[in-house]
């Protein structure tokens, strides 16, 4: 019998974001990255594309992180929103936004948008940009103050963490469960394996 392929190993990478779910979410896939965390204004243009808002951010976070570092290792950048009726959907600054958020998500469904830009050694951008529909149940307005009361919905886009308590109101999701949390596993990953200059993956343990 032949042996089993081995699984690709990691890249190493700088994760140009903050964020605790990104940097879960890339540990369980077994990619081996620092964070550099970057700051870039994140308003968007006017008349701006929710698809083309979160492209240009994500390219916007990964050319600030090229200025930062030296280095010549992969930046992965990522944004994530969400979006109802075209309107985007950020991170609530308080409990009322967090209240008028979720009050419009309730019983409806709607996008959840990352765009993604892959850096490699040839400092050459590339970008993607991936889409889930997530459906919510009903909900009153007990569960919305039970949930805002929480604390979960601050600082995250939406104002909910599909992780965690904001499970119990999520009916249906339609694409990448990963991307919902806040980076598409298999779209970073299709990325990662497409750009030049990466050289050969080493075998995984």
């Amino acid at each position: 019998m032949s042996p089993e392929p081995q699984a690709p190993g990691s890249i190493a990478l700088i994760l140009a974001s903050a964020s605790p779910r990104r940097a879960e979410l890339l540990r369980a896939a077994g990619l081996d990255f620092t964070v550099v965390p970057v700051a870039i204004d994140e308003r968007p243009l006017d008349g701006e594309t929710p698809p083309a808002y979160v492209e240009r951010l994500a390219r916007e976070k990964a050319q600030a992180a090229m200025r930062n570092e030296s280095s010549s290792l992969v930046i992965l950048a990522a944004d994530t929103t969400v979006v109802i009726d075209g309107v985007l959907l950020g991170k609530p600054a308080d409990a009322r936004e967090a209240t008028e958020m979720l009050s419009r998500l309730a019983g409806r469904t709607h996008e959840v948008m990352t765009g993604v830009a892959v850096v490699p050694a040839n400092r050459q951008i590339i970008t993607a940009v991936d889409t889930t529909r997530v459906r919510f149940v009903e909900m009153t307005p007990d569960d919305i103050a039970w949930y805002v009361a929480s604390g979960e919905p601050f600082g995250k886009a939406g104002a909910y963490g599909i992780q965690g308590r904001a499970s119990r109101f999520v009916d249906r999701v339609e694409g990448s469960y990963t991307n919902v949390v806040g980076l598409p596993i298999a779209t970073v990953w299709r990325l990662l394996r497409a750009v030049e200059g990466l050289g050969p993956l080493e075998p995984g343990a």
